[in-house]
């Protein structure tokens, strides 16, 4: 893995949506994700914190801000905000519903003053509906979604990290209604506001199981159909070192590989959609996989058709020769950490440093360039 810093801290700007200001009010989370994404695409992100803050400026999250402390409780602070915000191009808030409402900083306020923005608004449950006011973490908002129940061991749902609620539901929902704001802001001058609810997104992220089940084929059990880990072909086993491996060989002809690597020649492994015959073979398939350690079975399987990985750990995950080669990990000020994506032919984008700013010069240097936007 190569250390990019100097690339990636680059102060010339780049990437598609250079050009763009937002303006962030600190949150957790989603909120900083979409922001950090937002940033690496090359748009100008300001954040608004609280006095005192003392947010680490090297975290992976913050990167490529400028960073405003604050007082929103001072009416002069919320008057210089809205000078900012009037020519910035989209605003990103996490806060309760209400809360923007109360400081004066809500969307009539905001767009009356700048009608051509897009407001997002990031939240658990949702600007309405009996649990808006709620507190809450990914964990619930998945919960109430049909996700959390069908992931995990047939015993009990396990929570996938806050991959599916905060970020997948939750921050990509974020940045795609965000880009799609403004987009059309181009054509008709008007921003608006876009409401991106966890539940909303990590239901939508649910959209292909829940075709599958009007279909008759999907079961409302864990590890009881071909992608939750019921089926023999698709899953994980442990090697004889403790390491674990990943099969996801569904298609006839990838299954066939997978018979041909791991030397299944029992005809019991001719039923591969046989479900009634699963349990069986994953514990054939368990027992034949443990006869070698993962650095092995990737000397044998990486690279064919079998749909084979390794699994490995954050540490690992770096060193890998594929992640490396496409240099998905760089690392900047010691910190190793993922890379922009997506990527961008002729608009790369880059992980730029974080910086403290001045938000009445901010203010000046906005309405100074407003003129030739």
């Amino acid at each position: 893995m190569l250390d990019k810093a100097a690339a990636q801290s680059s102060t010339r700007t780049s990437g598609p949506l250079a050009g763009y200001r937002i303006v962030e009010f600190a949150g957790i989370g989603p909120g900083p994700f979409a922001c950090m994404m937002l940033g690496d695409m090359g748009a100008e992100v300001v954040t608004l914190d609280r006095v005192g803050a003392n947010k680490n400026l090297k975290s992976v999250a913050a990167r490529g801000r400028k960073v405003v402390e604050l007082d929103l409780k001072d009416k002069a602070a919320v008057t210089r905000v809205l000078d900012l915000l009037a020519n910035a191009d989209a605003l990103i808030e996490g806060f309760r519903p209400g809360v923007m409402e109360r400081l004066g900083l809500g969307p009539d306020a905001v767009l009356a003053r700048n009608p051509r923005l897009v407001y997002g608004r990031m939240t658990g449950w949702g600007q309405q509906g009996p649990l808006a006011q709620a507190a809450g973490h990914d964990i619930n908002y998945i919960s109430i979604t049909g996700a959390l129940a069908a992931i995990g061991p047939a015993e009990k749902p396990v929570p996938p990290l806050n991959l599916v609620g905060d970020f997948g539901g939750g921050a990509l929902y974020l940045v795609v209604g965000v880009l799609a704001a403004l987009l059309e802001a181009k054509k008709s001058g008007q921003g608006q506001v876009v409401d991106a609810a966890m539940c909303d997104g990590a239901a939508s992220l649910m959209s292909m199981f829940f075709d599958l089940s009007a279909d008759g084929r999907w079961r409302e059990g864990r590890e009881s159909n071909f992608l939750d880990g019921g089926a023999h072909f698709y899953g994980v086993y442990e090697c004889s070192c403790g390491n674990f491996i990943s099969i996801g060989s569904i298609e006839p002809q990838f299954y066939a590989l997978l018979r041909e690597h791991a030397g299944l020649s029992d005809p019991d492994f001719d039923a591969q959609m046989d479900q009634e015959a699963w349990p069986a073979l994953k514990q054939k398939l368990a027992e034949a996989f443990k006869t070698r350690t993962r650095t092995e079975w990737c000397a044998i399987m990486e690279g064919t058709d079998i749909c084979f990985a390794p699994i490995l750990t954050m540490t690992e995950a770096p060193h890998h020769p594929h992640m490396a080669a496409r240099e998905v990990f760089v690392t900047r000020h010691g910190v190793t950490q993922p890379a922009p994506a997506p990527r961008f032919s002729r608009t790369p984008s880059a992980a730029r440093d974080t910086e403290t700013a001045d938000l009445l010069a901010l203010t000046s240097e906005w309405q100074g360039s407003a003129r030739g936007r």
